[in-house]
């Protein structure tokens, strides 16, 4: 489906919505419970479309600007005037010393008069962002806010609900309700920086290329220190992870026992896919280590010994939709529990649109001339500023060993 389509798609659905809210309004009255679903539904569907016109439009502008890169290159293969690309690739193999002053200009980040600070191209950073999209699937789930003008993210929350209306007269307003209060979570993008060493030969002969080996190494290590602070981080300076219980995260309220101690059974995925309300399933997804699935598709129904030995997870044989438990799609994180015993978590159930991201995108890179040129080697540092925290707990259940 292209992206007329998406586009046609949504505003069917908006129409759909429009015309349900309409009937109730028309007739002076409030939706029905069976209307409420319905609407419901339709802002459910639009989220989804509207996530993949988003992702859509970010393929289709990363495709535009390869073909611009390649409008400039002339018949014999050889680029002309990226001045800003051309400018990181001579301060990767050459240092600061070899930028011309216009190279200088197209790079200088700020007035760092000890020099190795600079900003790369935006080409190169939308290509690392992308790289970090691809090896953390959490966030491609979570809701990613980028900060550009503040430290931090205050996210509202809802910590007291009022209680139910009043059935009352025409006239009667009701009893007074004093018990709504609101809280916030704070999100405060903490500094994260990797460092990598690269062979000044290595350098020599990937003229032109080195920026894809520092890309690459980079995407790596913040992807995977990103991927085990969003699972298991303390909220000290760094991420609170899903499986870290916490009244200001997923307290153990949301704790649901797997039925063993050693492993998963039928009854307890069944008893967390129902702890969690309805309203969250249409973008639930289990959340879960490789062993854990493994184990998962090894339950049989011989329970006892009253049953014929089937296995009771059978993935699903339509090739356009994804294979399922309980009817819930899954993903698979290295970095989920994998240690399936007494008390510990096993994975989790949950809308992960209600985890919040906050990133500060002021990638800086430097280059490390001679720490590391008894070894012929370049050093260069990438930093990063990310925050993140589940910021609805009733939209997550997790899966706890039995005791």
């Amino acid at each position: 489906m292209n992206l007329r389509e998406l586009r046609a798609k949504r505003t069917k659905i908006g129409a759909d919505a429009a015309v349900i809210m309409d009937e109730a309004t028309k007739a002076g009255r409030a939706m029905t419970g069976e209307e409420n679903t319905s609407f419901d539904r339709l802002m459910d569907e639009r989220d989804q479309v509207d996530q993949t016109i988003e992702r859509a439009e970010r393929l289709r502008d990363g495709e535009r600007q390869a073909a611009e890169l390649d409008a400039e290159q002339d018949p014999q293969g050889n680029a002309r005037d990226g001045a800003a690309m051309d400018a990181l690739r001579t301060y990767f193999l050459g240092g600061r010393q070899a930028l011309s002053e216009q190279q200088a200009r197209a790079l200088n980040a700020g007035n760092d008069p000890e020099g190795g600070y600079l900003t790369a191209p935006i080409q190169w950073v939308n290509a690392l962002i992308q790289a970090v999209d691809d090896a953390v699937p959490l966030r491609g789930l979570a809701t990613v806010q980028k900060l550009t003008a503040s430290d931090s993210l205050g996210v509202p929350s809802l910590d007291t609900d009022l209680n139910d209306a009043d059935w009352t007269t025409e006239i009667g307003t009701g009893t007074q309700d004093d018990s709504m209060r609101f809280g916030k979570r704070e999100l405060s993008p903490n500094p994260m920086a990797k460092r990598v060493k690269i062979s000044r030969k290595l350098l020599r002969l990937t003229a032109g290329n080195a920026e894809d080996i520092v890309r690459a190494r980079l995407a790596y290590k913040f992807g995977v220190t990103q991927e085990k602070a969003y699972m298991t981080g303390d909220g000290n300076k760094k991420p609170l992870g899903l499986f870290t219980a916490s009244a200001d995260g997923i307290p153990t309220s949301r704790d649901v026992a797997t039925g063993s101690a050693t492993g998963f059974t039928g009854d307890g995925l069944i008893d967390a896919k129902y702890a969690l309300k309805a309203a969250y399933w249409a973008k639930a997804r289990w959340l879960f280590h490789r062993d854990a699935i493994k184990g998962i598709r090894k339950l049989r129904d011989d329970t006892g010994g009253a049953g014929q030995g089937n296995y009771i997870w059978q993935p699903g044989l339509a090739t356009d939709a994804p294979d399922t438990i309980l009817d819930v799609p899954y993903v698979v994180s290295e970095f989920a529990p994998n240690t399936f015993t007494n008390g510990l978590y096993a994975g989790m159930i949950g809308d992960f649109s209600h985890y919040w991201i906050a990133e500060a995108l002021n990638l800086e890179i430097q280059r490390l001339v001679e720490l590391y040129a008894e070894t012929n080697q370049v050093g260069f540092i990438g930093r990063q500023e990310v925050d993140g925290m589940p910021v609805l707990a009733e939209a997550f259940i997790r899966i706890k060993c039995a005791a």
